[in-house]
């Protein structure tokens, strides 16, 4: 009798961990799942291949400006540079891009980074038990 007992608790308690184990990952899971609301900015670079120069990138802020969702624009003609943050809400940097391609006829590309790139951009991110976790998670769901 002792030993139904003590084996019925084991597998409540058992039981009971790994349930609060998965409620805790699925809690961990969506805290830290991005999601894009109405606040959140993205920021794009444009790589112009062609020179530039002082007038040319007055025109490109301008015009960047007035595209909707488009928040601050910096322009650069020493480097050819385009940088510029949008409401991902409100518009696409792809589209923004190709808009910019066609209507100001400049040879230019959307500079997206490699995943290399991505992963050594932020040393915090990387190295903090939260983002390990939620990474550790997201690999198993």
């Amino acid at each position: 009798m002792k030993a139904k007992t003590i084996k019925k608790i084991a597998i409540w308690s058992v039981s009971t961990i790994l349930f609060l184990v998965v409620v805790l990952a699925v809690h961990i899971w969506w805290a830290f799942h991005p999601r894009a609301d109405a606040n959140t900015k993205v920021m794009a670079r444009i790589d112009i291949k062609q020179p530039i120069n002082k007038d040319d990138a007055g025109k490109i802020s301008a015009w960047l400006y007035h595209q909707k969702g488009v928040d601050h624009v910096l322009v650069n003609p020493d480097t050819r540079i385009v940088v510029f943050t949008f409401y991902p809400i409100k518009a696409s940097g792809s589209a923004i891009v190709q808009n910019f391609r066609v209507h100001l006829h400049y040879a230019a590309d959307r500079f997206m980074p490699t995943q290399k790139q991505l992963s050594g951009s932020c040393p915090v991110a990387n190295s903090s038990f939260y983002y390990k976790a939620y990474k550790f998670i997201d690999n198993i769901l």
